[in-house]
């Protein structure tokens, strides 16, 4: 009994019915998951496809081990380096990843993702130019990443008109991005590196930092207490 409870801290009877809930949903989620392999560049593991999520151009999308599509994730993955994920990745609810437009136009770069990392529900990631993100990642809810910038210098021309300068964003190992960050393009992110919730990261991040605001500045390092003490 206590290998298909999949809750702590309720009786036996709720922990049934909620563990029902969890193997009929993930049930579902792999059913979708093996509509959607046949089409994937390459899917060397169990991949999980949540309610109306959408995987656009699934020949550029490869992963290595288990793979989390929550529901309402729309993956568009046409791109010069495809859309390469690692094992035990998981992409949260209602996530945008785009590196191209839908409509057609330049296709961007891409996006690579390590193992055992995860996007939180309701991120962005605009991998137009080329995102790498390490393992043991953990982002929360509503984190926006983007490898671009629009072009604004010539005021004889509208702003739109103008187009963008693709750049590129680096996350290394074992970083914590909390809720409602924004990564601008043209930033690296040390491993080890904790970013605040609403923090907007313009510069790059020392590996082990802690950081904080708009723009985001250190505060002080992993292991120092907010005095510079051990």
């Amino acid at each position: 009994m206590n290998g298909i409870l999949r809750f702590e801290g309720v009786s036996t009877r709720r922990n049934l019915l909620a563990s029902s809930q969890v193997y009929m949903r993930t049930g579902m989620m792999l059913l979708r998951g093996l509509l959607v392999k046949p089409f994937v560049r390459e899917s060397s593991g169990t991949l999980l496809v949540g309610r109306g999520a959408r995987i656009m151009n699934a020949g550029y999308l490869s992963h290595r081990g288990r793979l989390v599509i929550e529901d309402f994730v729309e993956l568009q993955s046409i791109s010069h380096g495809g859309v390469n994920l690692g094992s035990d990745v998981s992409i949260g609810r209602g996530t945008l990843i785009r590196p191209s437009s839908y409509y057609g136009g330049e296709v961007g770069d891409g996006l690579w993702i390590g193992d055992r990392s995860s996007i939180g529900p309701s991120g962005f990631i605009g991998c137009s130019g080329r995102i790498v993100i390490g393992s043991d990642v953990m982002m929360g809810p509503g984190v926006r990443i983007f490898a671009e910038n629009h072009l604004f210098d010539d005021t004889s021309q509208t702003i739109k008109s103008q187009g963008v300068s693709r750049n590129y964003v680096e996350i290394g190992d074992d970083c914590w991005i909390a809720s409602g960050v924004t990564i601008t393009a043209g930033v690296r992110i040390g491993s080890g590196a904790v970013i605040a919730a609403g923090s907007v990261v313009t510069n790059d991040i020392p590996s082990n930092a802690v950081v904080a605001g708009v723009p985001a500045r250190v505060l002080r390092s992993r292991g120092t207490e907010p005095d510079g003490q051990e």
